[in-house]
């Protein structure tokens, strides 16, 4: 039989400390991300610009999934 029990204050701040290392990796990768395409535009490329978003968009969208599930964390918590 499996007991839902909620996280030890431990493990959730192993769980917040892994989420934080995700989201400062993905933030660096959006500032990166913007840098390089802002150059192309720049260049005259502007087959660059659509992608660009799309993936911006893609880690802007795994940023609001790991909020709602440390939201999630805090909501089963109590």
């Amino acid at each position: 039989m499996s007991v839902n029990r909620p996280f030890t204050r431990e493990q959730r701040m192993t769980i917040v400390s892994g989420m934080l290392a995700f989201v400062l990796m993905l933030v660096v990768l959006q500032l990166w991300l913007l840098t390089a395409t802002m150059n192309a535009y720049l260049g005259g490329d502007d087959g660059v610009v659509w992608p660009g978003a799309a993936a911006s968009l893609a880690c802007l969208l795994l940023n609001l999934g790991l909020l709602r599930y440390l939201y999630y964390i805090e909501r089963c918590r109590r």
